[in-house]
């Protein structure tokens, strides 16, 4: 059984994403990193049991809507989008599973709406990235310089998918499989080419963030069981020492650490799904 496409219409625009529905079975949401799109969990469905899954693009992303001219894309944003695609389909309450940017979101939904989130699965994160108070308006001037440079920066154009590809694997360590399917989703036809899909705003830093202690409120807030999975070696921004802190918010979660790269469910879809897929079905 292949996933379908699906389109749902939301204030702003359209969300883009791909269901394999199974009607009765336990209902999860799939939320994929930055600048990837739906297809990130391809590989992981033919290795899951039995579930009605939607793969979301989240805004800006993949074959969802751009927000409109003078709005910001931020996590709140995306965790909108995410109970509005919950309400689109009727459901009142799932499990999500977040990969990397996608898992900061989960954390944040289920902080956000507890009621709603059965259960969390997350892949190379645990919570949104933080800042230290003294890097506040360093971090203000660098985003809003940033900003306001962007509408003179033009798109790249690839003469043809492959070398969008190839660009793909050089900048996330894919193999070329699994760097075409995120390809193939997230990349649009233009003069002369190809261009990437995705919003170029979703390439601009934030400008402002929580700082870590607001963060660990969030974690001690989520009340559902919670299971996470790492890969070794850590990436830099979520050293080891950092995700030490954060699951001691979460005595309720379990975490596992797998051999490979932040990737890790495209690159080991099979051993990525036998830990996660029971958990899933409840």
């Amino acid at each position: 059984m292949s996933p379908t496409e699906l389109h749902l219409p939301v204030a702003w625009g359209e969300l883009a994403g791909l269901r394999l529905e199974r009607r009765g079975r336990p209902r999860v949401i799939a939320l994929h990193g930055w600048l990837d799109n739906a297809a990130s969990f391809l590989p992981l469905l033919p290795h899951l049991p039995e579930l009605d899954v939607l793969l979301l693009d989240l805004p800006g992303h993949g074959r969802s809507a751009h927000l409109p001219t003078g709005a910001e894309y931020g996590l709140t944003t995306h965790l909108h989008a995410t109970l509005d695609a919950a309400d689109a389909l009727g459901w009142d309450r799932f499990a999500l599973l977040g990969h990397s940017m996608g898992a900061a979101i989960a954390t944040l939904v289920a902080a956000a709406a507890p009621a709603r989130v059965e259960r969390l699965a997350l892949i190379e994160n645990l919570g949104p990235l933080a800042e230290t108070p003294e890097n506040t308006a360093s971090r203000l001037r660098n985003a809003v310089a940033t900003a306001r440079a962007l509408p003179g920066k033009s798109l790249r154009v690839f003469p043809d998918l492959a070398v969008a590809v190839r660009a793909r694997m050089q900048a996330s360590q894919l193999d070329e499989a699994n760097a075409r399917l995120l390809v193939e989703r997230g990349t649009r036809e233009a003069p002369g080419g190809h261009v990437w899909s995705s919003d170029p705003r979703l390439t601009l830093p934030a400008a402002t963030r929580l700082d870590e202690a607001q963060v660990l409120d969030l974690l001690a807030a989520i009340s559902c069981p919670l299971r996470i999975l790492y890969a070794d070696p850590a990436q830099p921004y979520f050293p080891d020492p950092l995700r030490r802190a954060r699951l001691a918010a979460l005595p309720q979660a379990e975490a596992t650490v797998l051999p490979g790269g932040h990737h890790l469910h495209m690159d080991q879809a099979a051993a990525v799904a036998a830990w996660l897929g029971g958990f899933l079905a409840g």
